[in-house]
């Protein structure tokens, strides 16, 4: 039954994720619909429990932990450290992760009188964490897709959206300290913890990745990760900082080491163990007891969600001179939530930050702006191919008074 389901995931998803880009959606999208669809809030309780069984769930769980560990892996190994430090990119990280987060602060103290929480402080600071945060591997993705990977704006996005995400998983890790059962002592290690990691760790897992290769610098790599994820679980902390970090330390400009080790890691989460995450996590969804109050509360939740994300990057944007068609642009690709938003709402579902109602709200709402990306993005260039018509007619039109002026201005002038 555990392979059979297993099976059944990996077909799923991977359909789903084509589906999706047909449509012109990032296929992440599929995929996690995917595992909503093979859980009780589609397919009912009887059927999801005999498609998974209570023993095939608890075996397909350890599953989805290590793939999120190799996604959150991928995720730091991904991360330019130039970007992060370019002024430019962290004014738009700033303005994209405070204005939601403050919004998503204030959004909670309403919330928090109509669900359960672990506590006012941690569930407000939870609310405006999920509020800030940018999908980055989904955001290169649609980038790619776009031919937007080369541009400025596209570099911004990706640069804003990983200094934005640094400082929302710093916050989170802040917040599950709160929650986390562990002795507030412990978690104090996490600063000299991480100094380690940046100033022992790296040169030593530098020199020694450069004296192996193959097999051994798998075995390297595969076992320093989990020992840093389950270091940083000791720590208070969830796992996927011990994964990200680990991913962001590793030594970068070896071609063999990505292709050989990191692109073989990455590889196997992504395609067979982050659709087990989907279904796991789709499985708390309950989308039952969902009626128009619910509704109301998931049209504020979309609401500040959009509106922080593009106002801030549109609003730091134009402070630094975009003109207002590119900045409209980098506030719609920034407000792409995806895969890290799942991420992030599991966590708080099984922290007891999120009841099981409001998870389910927020599934949505990652769902909507990740979907909403594109067609968006169509819409910011037609409205920019509009306004270049309009000034091209309008440096056509002869002068008053100069009839046939107009044919000559084209023919010396014509428009690019």
């Amino acid at each position: 039954m555990f392979l059979l389901a297993l099976a059944l995931i990996v077909i799923c998803a991977h359909a789903a994720g084509a589906a999706a880009r047909r449509i012109g959606q990032p296929p992440v999208v599929g995929e996690i619909l995917s595992g909503i669809l093979l859980g009780p809030a589609v397919l009912g309780s009887s059927l999801a429990g005999t498609l998974f069984p209570g023993p095939v769930r608890v075996a397909l769980e350890p599953l989805a932990t290590l793939g999120l560990v190799l996604f959150m892996f991928g995720v730091g190994y991904e991360l330019d450290h130039r970007l992060v430090r370019s002024p430019v990119a962290v004014s738009v990280a700033a303005g994209a992760t405070v204005l939601p987060l403050l919004l998503g602060v204030g959004l909670a103290g309403w919330l928090a009188g109509r669900h359960q929480h672990a506590g006012s402080l941690a569930f407000a600071l939870f609310i405006g964490i999920a509020m800030s945060v940018t999908a980055f591997p989904v955001l290169a993705r649609i980038l790619a897709d776009r031919g937007l990977s080369g541009t400025r704006v596209g570099a911004l996005a990706l640069s804003g959206a990983a200094a934005g995400d640094v400082a929302a998983w710093s916050l989170l890790a802040v917040v599950l300290s709160m929650v986390g059962g562990k002795s507030a002592w412990t978690t104090l290690f996490a600063i000299p913890a991480v100094l380690i990691m940046i100033f022992l760790v790296r040169p030593l897992l530098a020199a020694t990745l450069s004296r192996c290769t193959g097999p051994a610098a798998f075995a390297v790599l595969a076992a320093g990760l989990l020992l840093t994820a389950a270091a940083t679980d000791l720590l208070g902390l969830h796992i996927i900082f011990g994964a990200f970090l680990f991913g962001a330390i590793c030594p970068r400009g070896h071609e063999q080491l990505r292709t050989d080790v990191v692109d073989r890691l990455t590889g196997v989460g992504r395609q067979l163990l982050l659709p087990v995450f989907f279904v796991v996590a789709g499985y708390q969804l309950d989308l039952t007891g969902i009626g128009l109050p619910d509704i109301g509360e998931l049209a504020a939740i979309l609401a500040v969600a959009v509106i922080g994300k593009a106002a801030g990057a549109y609003l730091a944007a134009t402070l630094h001179g975009l003109p207002p068609q590119e900045a409209a642009t980098l506030g719609v690709l920034m407000n792409t939530r995806g895969l890290t938003e799942i991420v992030v709402l599991t966590i708080g579902l099984q922290a007891g930050i999120l009841d099981h109602r409001l998870y389910s709200l927020m599934v949505i709402m990652a769902l909507a702006t990740t979907a909403m990306t594109g067609p968006l993005l169509s819409v910011v260039g037609r409205s920019a191919g509009r306004r270049y018509d309009r000034r091209a007619s309008a440096a056509a039109q002869p002068p008053s008074g100069h009839p046939g002026t107009a044919g000559a201005l084209t023919a010396q002038s014509p428009c690019p």
